[in-house]
């Protein structure tokens, strides 16, 4: 399975906000009306995602825990859809259609934690900024 590109994805009831702290760290924000990349030199580095319910995590040991995941980007969706199920992946969510330019589909790891697979065609590795837009 060839990762492509790694982001890191924050869930947020108000994704202006929160990703206009990410950004204001050192990057500008590509928004949509429900994600949001925070673009840093040009690279995509990190996502906000939607959540209306989100309610904050208390850490290191609160009742309400991280709720972050991960997006890969791969090359074959359908390739690494079969690696990370050999690994003990589970399919939380299918794509509608494994043939269209961009989607993901979201799996849990072997211990529950969600995270994404997701591609975008026609969009080559050295273009860090994936979404199709950018």
């Amino acid at each position: 399975m060839k990762i492509l590109r790694q982001i890191t994805v924050f869930d947020a009831a108000d994704i202006a906000a929160e990703s206009a702290f990410w950004a204001g760290l050192g990057g500008t924000v590509y928004e949509d009306d429900s994600f949001h990349s925070v673009i840093v030199d040009g690279k995509w580095r990190s996502g906000v995602q939607l959540a209306p319910n989100h309610v904050a995590p208390q850490w290191p040991d609160g009742v309400r825990q991280q709720q972050v995941h991960l997006d890969l980007h791969v090359e074959d969706i359908r390739t690494a859809h079969e690696h990370a199920i050999s690994l003990g992946a589970r399919l939380l969510k299918a794509a509608d259609d494994l043939d269209t330019e961009e989607g993901h589909q979201v799996y849990a790891d072997p211990a529950g934690h969600p995270f994404c697979l997701g591609w975008h065609r026609n969009v080559p590795a050295e273009h860090d900024f994936g979404a199709t837009k950018g």
